[in-house]
């Protein structure tokens, strides 16, 4: 077979799997926005040939797909590289108030060492999914008077809840669930009264994503193993 015919050749659900991983990497590495990431995976998935996968990858740092083996194993996932959102330093922001309206820290931004903030008859939200950290310990002082202040965490980080509530209250659900070694450490103090200080553990969309497409391959490769039996 020349190398010419390759690419008229009819790629196989794995290929297709295997390009769908390499656009996964490049979104977590902000290679890619999100909606690059969803116009390239659903031509990922509309692709019949090499020809029409190669271009997908084309401009990424893996290389473009050639006639690939396909393995039947899967790789293990490493962990998160908490030891690289550890960066020291003041924080991106210190405190926050919202009075009669609303605040959020979310994103990229550096959670500092110690972070005020007061909600008023209003609502507050300090994220935490794609935060870096001024310190390995950082401490969420949140102040709720008829007002809530949610705090989202990542899967891995430590909650330590140390609140206190008057006819309102601070959420304890996520405490107790140990850290994942090197993960910071989050403190959540403060005081409630007439309000609520929430705390949840949720996965980043991109995490989302990725979770989703795992559990694709890996029916996709349960599939391939039951042809392989018959």
């Amino acid at each position: 077979m020349t190398d010419d015919a390759v690419p008229d050749l009819r790629a196989s659900d794995a290929d297709r799997e295997r390009v769908a991983e390499i656009l996964r990497d490049a979104l977590a590495e902000g290679r890619l926005d999100m909606e690059e990431f969803e116009e390239r995976l659903d031509a990922t998935y509309k692709a019949r040939t090499y020809g029409e996968l190669a271009p997908i990858t084309r401009d990424l740092p893996a290389a473009g797909v050639t006639v690939p083996s396909v393995s039947l194993t899967k790789d293990v996932a490493a962990g998160p590289d908490w030891s690289g959102r550890i960066v020291g330093g003041e924080g991106s922001s210190t405190w926050a108030v919202a009075v009669m309206s609303g605040f959020q820290r979310k994103g990229r931004w550096t959670m500092p060492r110690r972070f005020t903030c007061l909600a008023f008859w209003g609502g507050g939200e300090i994220d935490l999914r794609e935060a870096q950290f001024a310190d390995r310990e950082v401490e969420i002082n949140a102040i709720a008077i008829m007002g809530g202040v949610d705090v989202i965490v990542p899967p891995g980080v430590e909650v330590v809840v140390r609140g206190i509530g008057v006819m309102g209250g601070f959420d304890h659900r996520e405490e107790g669930v140990p850290g994942e070694p090197g993960a910071p450490r989050v403190i959540v103090t403060g005081f409630a009264l007439w309000g609520g200080v929430g705390v949840q553990r949720k996965l980043t969309r991109a995490e989302k994503l990725r979770v989703r497409e795992e559990r694709r391959q890996e029916k996709l490769e349960r599939r391939a193993g039951r042809r392989e039996l018959d």
